[in-house]
């Protein structure tokens, strides 16, 4: 069986993700099955993500994935670096392929930049570069020239795609990555039917506003029954934690380095808002990005020494008939409600804390069941029928 693997987040899925897998088929034939290692409920940006998981993967399956395993938070809200390393960890157990959207389709580009970054010379060349106070994505760019390697891939996903290639030959993993082009813009905010940035869909989401256009129907039919979640409707709660936190919490946080925890507790101890708390840790060095991400780990109390750790058994969200063949060769990858840590229990409980309407039940991570696209029910937090 040929898989193509897919590292995602699916915040939420799109018609651009349905074009990905139309593309993916016709450049490999009808009967390659499609992995996704897609985000739980917490997204790369530092941030929940806009609808359960449970029901992303759902709408997943329902358009042409054949199986959905989860990035716990401890790789999804890891820096693009951790995010691309742990989920070519786990693709590579089960792929023969890692397919990405790019909006350069320059493959020689992304190979010759990962071959750099993983080069003995890159880290010392970093480190002086990083020394003159310049921000990380600037200090890269500058040591990479120094080895005669021009940087031009600025986009979000041309940087993941560096990212996963690089993940690729350190652990000279046997998967050829695989870039297609991606039309549209990551972060453009108008809504654009034929190819949508997830931002523009969250943001109608969110305000009421018409996105069905934008998404497929079957998708479209599980997203209109959600409630979504967001950053700002648990606001508070997450005030109420990083006013709380000891110290010794804030030190052990992910990001704090050069002590940047030292400033974030400053800001949550004087800041009224989210908002005032990371504009008053940012900086030119630091992004917004790594600011939001360490509070969001703040919050679920996730430290350093927990992210990126690639879990040695991998929760399935969904699986088609075809998934499940994958599925039998591989016992690592577990029911989504088997052998639930209570570490998943209480991050899974945390999640409902941003919901837009009511908080959720804390025990829907312990309720939580596998979606089968080949059988009646469903078991998606009760969303849905089968096909």
């Amino acid at each position: 069986m040929k898989t193509v693997g897919i590292i995602c987040e699916y915040n939420p899925f799109h018609n651009g993700h349905l074009t990905q897998f139309r593309r993916i088929r016709e450049m490999w034939g009808e009967d390659t099955a499609i992995v996704c290692l897609m985000s739980g409920n917490y997204v790369q940006r530092g941030a929940p993500a806009i609808v359960d998981k449970s029901i992303r993967a759902q709408a997943a399956i329902l358009c042409g994935a054949d199986l959905v395993l989860e990035l716990p938070p401890e790789i999804s809200l890891s820096s693009a670096e951790g995010f691309a390393a742990g989920g070519v960890a786990i693709a590579s157990r089960c792929c023969d392929r890692l397919c990405f959207g790019t909006e350069s389709m320059d493959k020689e580009a992304l190979l010759q930049t990962a071959q750099a970054l993983c080069a003995p010379e890159f880290p010392p060349l970093l480190r002086q570069a990083l020394t003159s106070g310049c921000s990380f994505p600037v200090a890269r760019s500058q040591a990479l020239a120094q080895m005669g390697i021009p940087w031009t891939l600025s986009t979000p996903n041309d940087l993941l795609g560096v990212e996963y290639t690089k993940a690729i030959l350190q652990r000279s993993s046997a998967m050829e990555p695989m870039p297609i082009f991606r039309a549209g813009s990551y972060h453009d905010t108008a809504l654009h039917p034929d190819a949508p940035s997830a931002t523009a869909v969250r943001q109608q989401m969110v305000s009421g506003g018409s996105w069905e256009a934008a998404v497929p129907p079957q998708a479209a039919a599980l997203f209109q029954n959600a409630t979504p979640h967001t950053l700002e409707a648990g606001e508070r709660a997450i005030l109420a934690r990083l006013r709380t936190m000891t110290e010794a919490e804030f030190e052990a946080l992910p990001y704090g380095s050069e002590g940047l925890w030292r400033k974030l507790m400053k800001a949550a101890g004087r800041c009224a808002t989210l908002s005032d708390v990371a504009e008053a840790v940012k900086s030119k060095r630091y992004t917004r990005t790594r600011i939001d991400r360490m509070i969001l780990c703040a919050f679920l109390g996730l430290t350093q020494a927990q992210m990126g750790v690639v879990p040695s058994t991998v929760r399935v969200l969904g699986f088609s008939s075809q998934g499940r063949l994958i599925l039998r060769a591989h016992p690592e990858f577990r029911n989504a409600g088997e052998n639930v840590s209570p570490e998943e229990l209480r991050l899974g409980s945390l999640y409902g804390l941003f919901s837009t309407q009511a908080p959720d039940a804390p025990d829907a991570e312990a309720k939580r069941r596998i979606f089968y696209s080949g059988m009646q029910p469903v078991f998606c937090s009760g969303q849905g029928t089968g096909r």
